[in-house]
């Protein structure tokens, strides 16, 4: 099967990841944890930026939990230097802030240092100019009026009105490579990237989740996945275990070792990893449920991106499946935490005091969510459900279903 046509869905400790991967690409990822005024900001411009690159109206107010963005660490240029960028799936390229950048955060809640870039700094940096095969590529043609001491260059306008806008660079990535026996060694590898000159909104002030830039794990051929599979250094699959309750896990890149994974086929043609999701199942019961809810023609599949921290359901979906969870604990009171959290006093373990729910998509793949993972802790005894109401919806009117990074 093409690999650029596969989803894979691990669940793996990081101790075992030698065993699964074979040749990969290791990028560890860090996770802070935040205010919920401050996730929920950070989830609202999320599903902004998501939608509109696949052209969607974005609607309602977002309702997210206490989680966190993910994050890694990269090392960049010659001698490397460590930036640390958001890992998202749901866009294309790798970014990080330059020198030439006045407005790009200088500091960060995150506990980490950041890092201006600087082209003149490495010893291996090249601008991309604007007549190279790259930037034709990128553009879906020639730049008009282009020269070749002309930078090639970059923008990208989010649906919270915040952008990035810059020129691509030629530079060497250092990462982790594992050899075997749970060993890893430092290699690189020549990528092309944004370097960003001017950032607006939420990307050019300083806040405390303020990072270096965004490393993309999309489909497109300027992502850093498809780049490292273009020159023959891994496989074009990726792989990640995430871990939302101490925080932290793991992104893999290359080949996977088929008997320890299951897969499901990706919607054809579509911007972002869409996968299609046949039903949903509480204690063994399959939720009643109209056959089109998860339509992958019209309303395009549901969409698996670990920049956005919750997962997003139809109305019709997220009351049946609320229901449901609720049933085994008939007495509880519910009550909203921040006008948008739906919370309960609870003194029990959740694991055995909650159903567990099982998302079944195409090709007999079952994705397993205990109760830990869709109910978060706001303080002692008192739990939220971290399962929210889809607020986006496509342009045919049907509400979106979008998996994020708690999934």
């Amino acid at each position: 099967m093409d690999p650029r046509g596969v989803l894979i869905l691990v669940a793996v400790l990081v101790a075992e990841i030698g065993s699964v991967a074979n040749g990969n690409l290791v990028f560890p990822v860090e996770r802070r944890k935040r205010s919920l005024s401050a996730v929920r900001a950070h989830d609202v411009r999320r599903r902004g930026r998501i939608l509109s690159a696949v052209d969607l109206n974005l609607g309602g107010n977002g309702l997210p939990t206490e989680t966190g963005l993910y994050f890694t660490k990269l090392g960049l240029g010659s001698p490397p230097r460590d930036y640390y960028v958001q890992v998202d799936t749901g866009s294309d390229i790798l970014w990080v802030n330059c020198v030439e950048c006045s407005r790009c955060p200088r500091k960060s809640d995150l506990g980490i240092d950041l890092t201006l870039y600087d082209p003149k700094g490495s010893e291996t940096s090249d601008v991309v100019s604007c007549d190279q095969d790259f930037c034709s590529a990128t553009f879906d043609g020639p730049i008009p009026g282009c020269k070749s001491e002309i930078p090639c260059p970059y923008s990208i306008t989010y649906g919270d009105g915040s952008a990035t806008t810059g020129y691509y660079v030629q530079d060497y990535l250092t990462y982790n490579r594992i050899n075997g026996n749970l060993r890893t060694s430092p290699q690189n590898s020549s990528i092309i990237f944004g370097c960003g000159a001017v950032q607006s909104g939420t990307l050019g002030s300083s806040s405390e989740e303020a990072l270096d830039g965004i490393i993309g794990f999309g489909q497109a051929n300027s992502s850093v996945l498809s780049q490292l599979a273009a020159s023959g250094k891994v496989k074009k699959i990726f792989s990640h275990c995430l871990d939302n309750v101490r925080g932290g896990g793991i992104f893999a890149i290359g080949e996977v070792v088929e008997p320890k994974v299951s897969t499901t086929p990706l919607v054809p043609r579509m911007a972002h990893y869409n996968v299609v999701l046949k039903s949903i199942e509480v204690d063994t019961d399959i939720l009643q449920l109209p056959s089109d809810i998860f339509d992958s023609v019209n309303g395009k599949g549901t969409v698996i991106d670990s920049g956005t921290t919750l997962a997003y359901l139809p109305a019709i979906v997220y009351d049946e499946l609320i229901q449901k969870v609720l049933a085994r604990q008939p007495g509880l009171k519910l009550y909203l935490v921040e006008q948008q959290f739906r919370c309960f006093l609870y003194t029990g373990n959740v694991d055995r005091g909650f159903p567990v729910v099982k998302l079944h998509f195409k090709d007999s793949l079952s994705l397993t969510v205990y109760p830990h993972d869709y109910l978060f802790q706001f303080k002692d005894g008192i739990w939220c459900i971290g399962w929210q109401r889809s607020v986006a919806q496509t342009k045919n009117g049907k509400d979106m279903t979008l998996l994020g990074g708690t999934i």
